[in-house]
């Protein structure tokens, strides 16, 4: 196999599309063209297909990339080794997207098995919008994307979403906010969802999977609760929440340790109300070592009973 063609091939599913890796390779694009078809015909098949005005990998295209990603990554810990002139070989890069909407524990959760595996990769995480993530992944800079919500349907790339479980939602106030509102957490508990209507309550924004649900759960109820406050950030959300201005829900698989690390109490944990996460990636077959530690743990273990 020619490495400079397969060099050529993975920079172009890295840069997003023929033109922006020939101006990277100052190559003209139908030079680039030539040589990619080159490498396809020396392994016997083709590595790319045109979407639209781009192109995006075949199935023997994204095998193909996965190993040239160990394989250009291991040229570069050659450079460092010889630069530095000590061994500077690392371990498989896993490049995980993380939704933003997503609770940061539930991340660490999920991908915490990848840390337990014999030879763990070194772990890249990103955070941000699923639509972007997409893109990331589309191109493979990104081998799997934890999200709260499925990949659309209508999106113009082959991607596969993969259920890792569901979680009840819990709900938890201070102490503080319960006496201020002559409750006990007993009480509190004994009457919920009641009792939410007496506290004023923090919800995550509009955008996020988990607010239309709690809408939804809400009206279905005739609950109509004060909103004191909406967030994007979950991690913030739950920081007013432990300072006594809100009600807030988390999801109940964590609801020991939230309830530990905020110096929060449990209400309750409604029988209607779940919460879906998810794990996207290119495989429809999942075969990365580490991914499927991911997936399988967070469905035998993590996901595999209720909270609450």
């Amino acid at each position: 196999m020619n490495y400079k063609h397969l060099h050529y091939f993975w920079t172009v599913l890295r840069a997003g599309g023929i033109v922006r890796a020939s101006e990277q390779l100052h190559l003209t694009p139908q030079t680039l063209s030539g040589q990619i078809k080159l490498l396809e015909e020396r392994v016997g098949q083709p590595l790319l297909r045109k979407v639209g005005r781009g192109v995006e990998p075949t199935d023997a295209g994204r095998l193909v990339m996965r190993y040239a990603d160990e394989i250009f990554a291991l040229g570069s810990s050659l450079q460092e080794a010889l630069a530095s002139g000590r061994d500077a070989r690392r371990t498989t890069v896993l490049r995980v997207g993380i939704a933003d909407s997503v609770p940061k524990a539930v991340a660490f959760h999920v991908l915490e098995p990848a840390m337990a595996l014999p030879e763990p990769p070194r772990l890249a995480c990103h955070e941000g919008g699923l639509t972007g993530l997409l893109a990331e992944l589309a191109v493979h800079r990104l081998d799997l994307i934890v999200s709260d919500v499925p990949a659309p349907v209508s999106l113009s790339v082959r991607v596969y979403t993969h259920l890792l479980g569901r979680s009840g939602v819990a709900f938890f106030a201070a102490p503080r906010l319960l006496k201020e509102a002559g409750l006990t957490a007993q009480r509190a508990r004994k009457t919920f969802p009641a009792c939410l209507v007496a506290l004023p309550m923090l919800l995550p924004s509009a955008p996020t999977a988990l607010r239309p649900r709690i809408d939804a759960w809400l009206g279905e109820h005739g609950l109509a609760p004060v909103v004191a406050a909406e967030f994007d950030d979950s991690a913030l959300l739950k920081a007013f929440g432990r300072e006594g201005r809100g009600v807030f829900a988390a999801p109940a698989v964590l609801a020991d340790e939230i309830a530990q690390q905020y110096q929060v109490q449990w209400l309750g944990t409604p029988d209607d109300l779940m919460e879906e996460f998810y794990a996207i990636s290119v495989e429809r077959r999942i075969t990365h070592p580490a991914v499927a530690a991911i997936t399988a743990t967070a469905r035998g273990k993590l996901f595999a009973a209720r909270a609450g």
